[in-house]
């Protein structure tokens, strides 16, 4: 079973730099350079992980693996998109980030960061959203394994760069 572990300050370093290299690896060749770099150096600062760590209404656990390295984590918190219309804003949250490692894909750490990440958002709202790429299809198969359905477009700026996201909502 893969252990699960509650995000705590001290990892907010860690988690900026795995958050960094994950986005980069799946995402980093699409962009141009500047646009890439420009992003990542106002997306998930260290500082603002801290606070997100200190705020309830944000959750961020992680997985470690040897010498306590992180393999992957999910972030939860606040909707920061503009909704499709006519899908409920009230009584919801988003999964803003959910990171595996290259080296622990298909090991069953996506599984239970998503499990853990269902489980907290189950105790706070009734519905989950979350915004993926549209050419992420491994992650979309992911997503739908557990029930999440495309409700509608989001665009994902990245510098000059517009990509089109869709947004997938989960009742809960």
């Amino acid at each position: 079973m893969t252990a699960v572990e509650i995000a705590c300050s001290e990892d907010a370093e860690a988690l900026s730099a795995f958050a960094e290299r994950s986005f980069t690896h799946t995402f980093g060749h699409i962009y141009d350079p500047a646009d890439l770099a420009a992003f990542l150096a106002n997306w998930n600062p260290p500082e603002r992980i801290r606070e997100q760590i200190a705020d309830p209404g944000w959750a961020i656990a992680l997985v470690r693996g040897e010498g306590g390295r992180v393999l992957g984590f999910v972030k939860l918190g606040p909707i920061d998109f503009d909704l499709p219309e006519g899908q409920p804003a009230e009584d919801a949250t988003e999964l803003h980030q959910l990171y595996v490692d290259q080296d622990a894909k298909g090991s069953g750490v996506a599984a239970a960061l998503m499990d853990w990440g269902i489980g907290w958002a189950r105790e706070r709202a009734g519905t989950l959203y979350l915004s993926v790429f549209t050419e992420n299809h491994r992650a979309q198969a992911f997503y739908r394994r557990y029930g999440f359905v495309d409700v509608g477009r989001n665009a994902f700026r990245v510098g000059n760069h517009i990509d089109e996201d869709r947004i997938w909502r989960l009742d809960l």
